[in-house]
């Protein structure tokens, strides 16, 4: 899980950092609210735990810079603050859950492993590479969190490479979900594979010889 954290003080950051880091999380972390600011809007993570008392930008502004962005990514949020009317704020903003300061880091630890496991939250963001992300909700594939413009079948190509991330994506199953079945050769489903390939700017799909394509999960 990519992790994005927001911690101004910087034994509890590092000790953070390194726990999860340990727990097999890749871990980006900040100091100051701005800088964090400037890095949400160029790259995409799985998750956010936010300090609320940081530096230039609070935790809870910050998500809110970010929705107005239309960013949403599930959030934790870390603070000593216990004013009632932080706290719903928020929830009021959407996050998943907030922990008071101190904490054990195990106790965190668990609260991540819940959002992996909790089928009611809408993890509707996919990353399919460094810089490329597909929206489940509205069936659209962003690069650096733009749109980008694809053909109806290119889409739904994307949209059954997306959902089957770290899966073969056969033939057959291109023909169903996107050709609505029509009977058509496999040389017609790899040159429009082919046109969407050369479309993107990163190389994100893979040939599985002899069987289809697949996006690495």
């Amino acid at each position: 899980m990519k992790i994005f954290l927001l911690e101004d003080e910087l034994m509890l950051n590092e000790s953070i950092h390194e726990y999860l880091q340990a727990q097999g999380h890749k871990i980006i972390s900040f100091t100051d609210g701005l800088e964090a600011f400037d890095n949400l809007k160029k790259d995409v993570y799985d998750l956010l735990i936010l300090d609320i008392n940081v530096p230039n930008i609070d935790g809870l502004s910050l998500l809110e810079k970010l929705h107005a962005l239309k960013i949403h990514t599930p959030t934790i949020y870390i603070s000593a603050l216990v004013d009632i009317e932080d706290i719903s704020r928020a929830y009021d903003l959407g996050c998943y859950d907030y922990l008071k300061k101190p904490f054990h880091l195990k106790e965190l630890a668990l609260k991540i492993d819940r959002i992996l496991t909790d089928k009611d939250i809408p993890l509707v963001f996919l990353r399919l590479s460094k810089n490329y992300m597909y929206d489940q909700e509205k069936n659209t594939l962003l690069f650096n969190n733009t749109p980008q413009i694809l053909t109806k079948k290119q889409s739904q190509i994307i949209d059954i490479l997306a959902r089957n991330r770290g899966r073969v994506v056969d033939f057959e199953q291109f023909r169903i979900y996107v050709w609505d079945e029509q009977i058509i050769d496999n040389a017609t489903i790899r040159a429009e594979v082919n046109r969407l390939k050369k479309s993107l700017k990163e190389d994100i799909i893979s040939n599985v010889r002899g069987m289809g394509y697949m996006i690495e999960k």
